[in-house]
């Protein structure tokens, strides 16, 4: 399948400008190769190598009020941090597209005894920009033992984690589609969740509309 820069890249009319951020050096160099076919638009694509959590905020600064941009996140594992999705939304440009660790990530961290490692906390925590997740994620529940009533932790279902992190959204967005689509892998366990943000106050009915439809069709 062609992958999202290609598709961007692919799209007509086309976008006034393109940024592909990449830290990898090889990967940055595959993306300069890929724009090269498209001699047309060459001129209008800009490939960074860096962290794109930096880039991206550094990028949300520049942003002028009138100017429109869809972002696609697609990180690698838990990469993508809370301040990078709060600095799209206040831009009031961005729509944005998004694939949340939703199964390879989080609920992999998410240890059932609840005993979660400082660094796996830390990455959560950066993540979802809250603290308050454990409370959400876990709830006790009593059990009958030989002598006396017992409490052990239960972890929350993934579709509750879903709820969660879209609500989330909906903190700092103007809009959030309620379709996000859970993406699978072949022996059918979760993956990402894709979902969609609006930050654009008058843009937003119309993007939401065209995004709940491309989700809502999709396989």
């Amino acid at each position: 399948m062609a992958g999202s820069a290609l598709q961007a890249l692919r799209t007509e009319p086309a976008f006034h400008h393109f940024t592909f951020i990449e830290r990898s050096a090889e990967r940055c160099k595959a993306l300069s190769e890929l724009v090269s076919r498209f001699p047309q638009i060459e001129d209008r694509v800009s490939v960074v190598k860096g962290d794109a959590n930096v880039e991206i905020q550094r990028l949300c600064k520049e942003f002028r009020p009138g100017e429109r941009a869809v972002v696609f996140l697609d990180p690698f594992g838990m990469n993508v941090e809370w301040a990078t999705i709060e600095a799209l939304a206040r831009t009031h440009v961005v729509d944005l597209w998004l694939l949340f660790p939703l199964g390879i990530g989080v609920n992999r961290l998410l240890a059932r005894s609840g005993k979660i490692p400082p660094g796996w906390r830390r990455r959560l925590d950066l993540l979802l920009g809250t603290k308050d997740w454990e409370q959400a994620f876990y709830r006790a529940q009593a059990e009958s033992g030989l002598f006396e009533d017992e409490e052990r932790l239960v972890k929350a279902k993934i579709e509750v984690i879903s709820e969660y992190f879209l609500n989330r959204l909906r903190s700092v967005f103007i809009a959030v589609s309620p379709h996000p689509r859970t993406l699978m892998n072949s022996a059918n366990c979760p993956l990402y969740l894709l979902c969609f943000a609006a930050s654009n106050k008058n843009g937003a009915n119309l993007a939401l509309k065209i995004a709940n439809d491309l989700l809502l069709r999709m396989d």
